[in-house]
């Protein structure tokens, strides 16, 4: 009787220990913590379903395909679309279908078969010196003209935000025309490219070059940062092409993980997370564009002023990365 006993206790164990898995949701995630705990702990307290977030800079697809069947994961989050690709070419996530999700989200900036969604945007704008240029009516296209000759300043060409931006060139003018705007750009870099985007603004302040590429957000997180404001401050944010094509855009995302154990909650946090509350503390805290349509952009980011957005969707993009990736090889753009 007791064995018995005994035997019905632990199955009851086992069943709650199950029951508990099966509201917990583990979340490996690109992004930082800074950012994605505030949301998630609200996801939490909405509908009693637990979060676990595993944090890397890199290596989450390795990771997964690692771990195969037996991976934890239930949705990945990335900031960049290289990242969202990645995720996709690796089959290591699956189609995530719901009606909400499409709501919320434009089709610009989702897979057309449901296989990830944008949850922001943010511009690959190009910064101009405030004392030496003043604000510019700029295309990309503009930065190989030789007149712009050794006062340009970049990050590495490899980067996935230059990357993508290459691939959409890609798109619009071909590889040949695309190959030789290339050069040209090169031609005009002020230095070798290196460090990150920030790193190109502050560049300019200290007189190394006069433009900088570099995404929106960054000036938003140099000006709450008492030591990078004098950075922020030596430039003017200029949207390019906004007479023609509009301004090259590029996102964060989320997926559903292939092997996820939980794909019911999970499918309810990539809802969550496309809804306006989450979408306003991705607006407020990080200065990205919300893709909901329905939210607006912080205060800050607002007082740039509006702009016409590249309307090619973002899924072509991946069409073009494996060319841009070579390019950049054929002319030497890092060396």
């Amino acid at each position: 009787m007791k064995i018995i006993t005994s035997l019905a206790v632990l199955g009851l164990v086992c069943f709650a220990s199950v029951a508990n898995a099966a509201e917990k949701l583990t979340v490996y995630s690109y992004r930082q913590a800074f950012l994605i705990d505030p949301i998630l702990n609200d996801f939490t307290k909405e509908t009693g379903i637990d979060v676990d977030v595993v944090f890397s800079k890199k290596g989450i697809a390795e990771r997964m395909m690692r771990e195969g069947r037996l991976s934890p994961a239930d949705i990945v989050l990335t900031s960049d679309f290289y990242r969202l690709m990645e995720l996709v070419d690796k089959n290591l996530v699956v189609p995530a279908s719901s009606d909400l999700l499409k709501k919320n989200i434009p089709a610009q900036y989702r897979s057309p078969d449901d296989n990830w969604y944008a949850l922001t945007m943010r511009v690959r704008n190009i910064y101009s010196s405030k004392d030496r240029l003043g604000k510019l009516n700029i295309n990309y296209e503009d930065l190989a003209d030789p007149k712009f000759k050794g006062k340009i300043c970049t990050r590495s060409g490899k980067h996935p935000y230059n990357i993508s931006l290459i691939a959409s060139m890609i798109a619009h003018h071909g590889e040949a025309e695309t190959k030789a705007w290339l050069t040209g750009l090169k031609a005009n870099l002020a230095r070798k490219p290196q460090g990150n985007d920030r790193g190109q603004v502050k560049a300019v302040k200290e007189g190394l070059c006069d433009i900088a590429i570099g995404n929106s957000y960054y000036l938003g997180k140099m000006l709450q940062d008492p030591k990078q404001v004098p950075w922020a401050e030596a430039v003017e944010i200029n949207f390019p092409n906004q007479d023609n094509v509009g301004s090259h855009i590029n996102v964060s995302g989320m997926a559903l993980a292939k092997h996820s154990r939980n794909k019911e909650n999970a499918l309810k946090l990539m809802e969550y997370l496309s809804g306006n509350k989450a979408q306003q503390v991705y607006a407020e805290v990080n200065m990205e564009y919300p893709v909901n349509e329905a939210v607006e952009p912080s205060a800050l980011v607002a007082s740039w002023g509006e702009f016409k957005a590249d309307n090619l969707p973002i899924y072509k993009l991946a069409e073009f990365h494996h060319v841009a990736v070579k390019m950049l090889d054929e002319v030497k753009f890092d060396l």
